[in-house]
């Protein structure tokens, strides 16, 4: 078992890493050696019946290795990061209260480096100044706003793709609200972050060979059309509520295939764009863990094959017990 820390902080593992590079079963591995509880830190299985395209355990296998924050909102539902720190917060000090360590897992990495940093008092939503914007969005495109976003907060625009319309929207709703860029307010949160309260571990899932990566990807994602994603989006397009300016939809794979179902893309096209949009992710991932510090990278692959994931769970294990004290 794990020993109370010299530094007496509590434990916590994050392991963070692309899509497709096995972040979920190394931390179900992890739980035959470690007394770990899983959280998951990811944006689109924190929503129901997103099961197949977000590449969410089955059911039985949830039952044997718990995940919390997933299954916790309708697809017709918003969520947001501050939400998401503060039921991490929560279920956290909950499992170390237990006598068990907290690991995060997942591949969100805004939820991670707010998780990590904190958050300041940001003003609530506002829907009129919402309206506003998409209205704007919808007049002049997501990248004339984008621009006016580079103008008024550009260390905010800078962290995001002109196609992040929801982060775009909140972070001129922020200013337009409080004549403060964004920024500048999350600063004032720098005091507030888990990484003064826990003694975290920080593993980087890291690629050396991109086409391996790539082929990974590919692979999952017709895995997943042979599972019925196809059939699983149908019944979401079906609800009649859903549209693809809802978060949920917009996930890579759903929204493809729902533009499908709109008769916009042939299936062949969709299939293709998911996987594209699914590598494009894959490549965001990377580039915030190539700036993250304080994390121990651990590649999965050798440049010719990827390891199995018995080498990466031994692998992550030797980190581990550099930084935690085992008997």
């Amino acid at each position: 078992m794990v020993k109370k820390l010299p530094s007496s902080l509590p434990s916590a593992i994050f392991i963070m890493g692309p899509t497709a590079s096995g972040k979920t079963d190394l931390a179900m591995g992890l739980r035959q050696y470690l007394p770990v509880d899983i959280i998951s830190v990811d944006s689109a299985q924190i929503y129901r019946s997103l099961d197949i395209g977000s590449a969410k355990a089955d059911a039985a296998t949830l039952r044997k290795h718990p995940h919390r924050l997933i299954d916790i909102r309708d697809p017709s539902q918003a969520y947001s990061v501050a939400e998401f720190v503060v039921q991490a917060r929560q279920h956290m000090a909950d499992i170390t209260a237990a006598g068990r360590i907290p690991l995060l897992v997942g591949g969100t990495m805004l939820y991670f480096k707010m998780l990590l940093d904190g958050l300041s008092e940001l003003p609530e939503a506002d829907q009129k100044i919402r309206q506003e914007i998409q209205i704007q969005a919808d007049s002049v495109g997501w990248g004339m706003v984008y621009r006016e976003l580079q103008k008024v907060d550009p260390l905010t625009a800078s962290k995001l793709h002109p196609n992040h319309s929801q982060r775009i929207q909140r972070a001129l709703e922020v200013y337009r609200l409080t004549g403060v860029p964004l920024s500048k307010l999350q600063l004032k949160g720098k005091d507030t972050g888990v990484n003064k309260d826990y003694n975290i571990v920080q593993i980087a899932m890291m690629v050396s060979n991109r086409t391996l990566l790539h082929t990974r990807i590919e692979d999952r994602f017709h895995s997943m059309m042979g599972s019925g994603l196809l059939a699983e989006v149908q019944s979401l397009y079906n609800r009649g509520d859903l549209t693809l300016d809802l978060p949920s939809i917009r996930a890579a794979g759903y929204q493809q295939l729902w533009r499908h179902l709109n008769g916009e893309y042939s299936l062949e096209d969709a299939v293709k764009k998911a996987i594209f949009a699914s590598r494009q992710l894959a490549k965001r991932q990377i580039t915030w863990l190539k700036k993250w510090s304080g994390s121990h990278e651990l590649y999965i692959d050798d440049q010719k094959r990827c390891y199995s994931s018995r080498i990466i769970c031994d692998e992550s294990l030797k980190i581990l017990r550099q930084h935690l004290i085992l008997q």
